[in-house]
């Protein structure tokens, strides 16, 4: 089942409409277009602008994700009961949990016609992790042997290359980690582990503006902040080929916006209803409604490098969590279409479990007397960032009073554009308290949703968090003797997680999306993604 990819940072919605700028590629439009303006056979779904190009080591978040996916396939994936399911990859093998052995699918080809190779895999890895090429995602390849010397904490890299990396074959690659990791083969189905063709890495510049890759579509074109557009690929050789032409990946300023135009006929899946629309949508729009749960978490997240939660008592983050009535916010201001979060992680993952923390439950005396025994808040005010296309500005504020009225602390919200802005400004240390945090599983592993996003050196870790102790337990985790006691490690991280709160884990995901009558066979993966390769066009 294609599909079942990473999220990552999960935007809500969508990103904003504004002037056309083409970026490259071919037009796509020499077919018959239909009145929606797509061509013949192809379907639209409302995706945002992504942060950066769609370079999968560079890409963290729900709206690059989706155009990472229909581009690029890695060696693995999940499908919805948590199993792996090898795409490009024949077989991954291992004896000790430190060293694996990839045998690769022959035939395979970048959309260029180059042939996807074991070397492809090897340089793409060390060029995602290199310290010099700055890609978002190269904390992941820090398992690897050698990952230190390309990656160092200070100063230049002082190798080109991992030595964990070896090419036996064209289809044969071994990797060496410093430690055994055995979760590792769960963290192979996430799309960063993708291979680019060698144009990527000679100039990834120009190849940001014309993508290639090895998955079920190809690149056509890019209207900035209007449109992604790709065709199927006729020579994929996966099992998750496309079911229709061509998809288009389309822009809109409000999740209001896009589900008028769905009602419209102009955009054929919105991927989440705005709240305003909820109490409707199932009406209007009947067995082409779709609810359903996945594997994500909805969190504020504080920033401790500003000026409310530097240096901050934990008791104060606890405090303001026990201040927010999270399930009569779910049920009425999101319409009954989310599940009040008992964890840090969600229930699709091994290894979840319901913490049964007093900071995860609604107390509005004792969120009082724990933010003041804590110390308060300096200047007494704290702030939430919210993108503000993707859906969020009901909710934040409903949070927002609660604190207010529970704690007497000044909560204000804390609007941006899109999600694009929004990132940018938690990558450059520039939020002012907090921020809406929302994580979608990349691997059904517990650790994915604390290594990813609570080490001190992990990359999405935007709150910039630190805990000595919390770090070496993961550590702990990471080179356990077996999976199942790597999860059993990580519960206990998550039970440290809930003492020091370095988020609010507020709700726990549900898709709530529709289609319109033009197209079929629209389903929905673990990560709450549409598997839009399957859907099909009437």
């Amino acid at each position: 089942m294609r599909g079942a990819r990473s999220a990552k940072f999960a935007a809500g919605a969508i990103a904003v409409t504004m002037a056309v700028t083409a970026c490259g590629g071919d037009s796509g439009d020499d077919g018959k277009k239909s009145s929606s303006g797509k061509p013949e056979g192809y379907v639209s779904i409302e995706v945002g602008e992504p942060q950066n190009a769609p370079i999968p080591s560079d890409t963290n978040e729900s709206n690059g994700s989706y155009i990472v996916k229909a581009l690029f396939t890695q060696l693995l994936e999940h499908d919805n009961e948590g199993k792996p399911v090898y795409l490009n990859a024949e077989s991954i093998e291992t004896e000790d949990s430190k060293t694996w052995t990839v045998k690769l699918k022959d035939g395979w080809t970048f959309h260029n016609g180059e042939k996807v190779t074991a070397q492809s895999y090897v340089d793409t890895w060390n060029f995602a992790a290199h310290i010099k090429n700055n890609q978002k995602n190269s904390f992941w390849f820090s398992d690897i042997k050698g990952y230190a010397d390309v990656h160092p904490e200070k100063g230049d890299a002082k190798a080109d290359t991992m030595s964990g990396l070896k090419v036996v074959d064209d289809l044969t690659f071994t990797i060496e980690l410093s430690k055994p990791v055995p979760y590792f083969e769960y963290k192979l189905g996430y799309t960063t582990w993708a291979p680019l063709p060698k144009s990527a890495i000679e100039d990834p510049k120009a190849f940001a503006k014309n993508p290639v890759g090895n998955g079920p579509y190809k690149f056509e074109k890019w209207n900035h902040k209007k449109l992604f557009q790709v065709a199927a690929y006729d020579k994929y050789k996966g099992d998750d080929k496309a079911a229709n032409k061509g998809i288009q990946f389309k822009n809109y300023s409000t999740p209001e916006a896009a589900y008028q135009e769905l009602m419209s006929g102009n955009v054929d899946i919105v991927r989440q209803i705005a709240a305003k629309d909820l109490p409707k949508y199932k009406s209007d729009l009947g067995d082409r409604a779709i609810e359903e749960p996945f594997a994500g978490v909805q969190s504020i997240v504080p920033a401790f490098y500003s000026k409310p939660f530097k240096d901050v008592d934990p008791k104060v983050i606890q405090g303001l969590s026990m201040a927010i009535d999270r399930e009569t916010i779910a049920k009425t201001v999101l319409n009954g279409t989310r599940d009040a979060a008992t964890s840090f992680t969600p229930p699709q993952v091994m290894g979840n479990q319901d913490l049964d923390s007093p900071a995860f439950k609604f107390d509005p005396k004792q969120a009082k007397k724990l933010v003041e025994e804590g110390g308060g808040v300096p200047g007494n005010k704290v702030w939430i960032q919210f993108n503000a296309d993707g859906g969020h500005k009901d909710w934040i504020t409903a949070v927002c009073e609660n604190i207010r009225q529970n704690t007497g602390v000044e909560c204000i919200p804390d609007s941006k554009p899109d999600f694009q802005t929004d990132l940018d400004l938690r990558d450059a240390n520039k939020v002012k308290g907090m921020y809406r945090g929302g994580w979608v599983a990349d691997y059904p592993v517990n650790v994915n949703f604390m290594r990813e996003l609570y080490h001190t050196k992990a990359e999405a870790n935007s709150g910039r968090f630190s805990n000595k102790e919390i770090d070496k337990l993961m550590e702990k985790g990471d080179n356990a003797e077996s999976l199942e006691e790597s999860v059993k490690i990580y519960q206990e991280v998550e039970l440290k997680l809930a003492e020091e709160m370095p988020a609010i884990p507020v709700f726990n995901y549900k898709i709530n999306a529709g289609y319109g009558k033009g197209v079929d066979n629209v389903t929905t993966d673990w990560h709450g993604d549409i598997v839009v390769n399957e859907v099909t066009v009437k």
